[in-house]
């Protein structure tokens, strides 16, 4: 057998032995209320998308991508693709930002690993939260600059690495979150920029999970805490909340044109599909002019958390719409997992390397879409599972 075959075999074996196996569900028609008919003809209740104010299957959004005059971008943006739907998007995002300028692109995971690449270079230092996504710690690696993790979320942390740092930088480049993936926190973003401030860092902040429901008008949580600054590079995306595709960096007007010349991911990727473009403006209108989406939202946060407390499951603390069950072992976790499935809820069990080892757990999401039957539903079956447990370890 070829080697690469021989190696892949083993790495797979390697994954099923510690229970990582991820397994993709084809996913058929779906409802307005967050059903799904999955591939064994079931509907089940979702409880795991970004779509979190049920946006994806609004029909504005799909008449807007149908009135587009164009599926397809045909080039990058730096050849023939730069089309007017893409300019006018960019233009609406500055004004829902209130920055000078943005710059769209493909999904949000391109943009952190091709954008932190032409911020920070060798000569400089990064400064990454310990609970950074994927993208943000791969932008960092690209970059070549030295990477510092401080402890998540941890002012105290990052400061005491800023005051010992061996050598000295050209730039100092502080990397996080806004809201935290798998664990639903939010970064205390208000510190890092005083922070960033007080010792001439730049902040690059991935609010791809709280643009289009936190803030006003979906403005996001930088908005939120008016914490404009020129030192500021944002990213935003129309996966989640917008139920769209796409992303956008979002900052000083020099600073984005900087990253237009450079980022590679922009330059040498074909260019967002003007019918994509339009399907996120439409979505943009509706998150500043139909504020009771993001309201049922929140509702639904208050609701399951309400429910959750009464049942007396132990969530972490958040108050978005992602909410973290804390399993531990991945065999634990992926049992509730197929608990909820056999019931008709659709959550995944999140396990290693997308969380540290020992921290496996249930990554459930709200939506606007959701039904408060289905989430007092949801709550229902998660204390069936908990009692069946403590039963049988008694």
């Amino acid at each position: 057998m070829p080697w690469l075959a021989e190696r892949a075999r083993a790495e797979l074996a390697d994954i099923a032995a510690a229970e990582r196996t991820r397994l993709r569900q084809t996913v058929g028609a779906s409802r307005a209320d967050g059903q799904v008919r999955c591939a064994d003809g079931q509907w089940r209740r979702v409880f795991c998308s970004n779509d979190y104010l049920g946006l994806a299957g609004d029909p504005r959004l799909a008449a807007a991508a149908a009135g587009a005059d164009a599926s397809g971008a045909r080039a990058s943006q730096h050849v023939c693709g730069y089309h007017a739907e893409q300019a006018a998007l960019e233009a609406e995002l500055a004004a829902v930002l209130g920055v000078p300028r943005v710059l769209v692109g493909g999904s949000g995971y391109a943009l952190n690993s091709g954008a932190i690449a032409v911020l920070a270079g060798a000569q400089d230092q990064i400064y990454s939260d310990a609970l950074n996504h994927a993208s943000l710690i791969d932008g960092c690696r690209l970059s070549r600059a030295r990477v510092q993790r401080y402890a998540h979320a941890d002012l105290a942390d990052l400061q005491a690495h800023m005051d010992s740092a061996a050598r000295p930088a050209a730039g100092q480049l502080i990397v996080t979150d806004a809201l935290f993936s798998m664990d639903g926190d939010v970064a205390p973003l208000a510190g890092l920029l005083d922070l960033a401030r007080r010792r001439d860092a730049a902040l690059y902040v991935d609010d791809a999970h709280g643009f289009g429901w936190a803030g006003p008008g979906g403005s996001g949580h930088l908005a939120a805490a008016g914490l404009a600054d020129a030192r500021v590079v944002q990213l935003v995306t129309f996966g989640k909340a917008l139920g769209g595709y796409g992303a956008a960096l979002a900052g000083e007007a020099d600073i984005i044109e900087w990253l237009l010349q450079r980022c590679r991911t922009t330059m040498f990727a074909t260019a967002l599909p003007p019918a994509v473009c339009a399907a996120a403006r439409a979505a943009l209108r509706i998150c500043a002019g139909e504020p009771e989406h993001a309201a049922r939202l929140r509702a639904r946060i208050a609701l399951f958390r309400r429910e959750a407390a009464a049942a007396g499951l132990r969530l972490l603390p958040s108050q978005s719409p992602i909410q973290a069950l804390l399993l531990g072992a991945e065999s634990r976790a992926l049992a509730w997992q197929q608990g909820l499935w056999q019931r008709g809820y659709w959550v995944n069990a999140i396990r290693p390397p997308t969380v540290p080892a020992g921290t496996a757990r249930l990554r459930i999401t709200l939506s606007a879409a959701q039904a408060e039957a289905d989430v007092r539903g949801l709550v229902a079956a998660l204390a069936e599972l908990q009692a069946a447990e403590t039963a049988l370890s008694a």
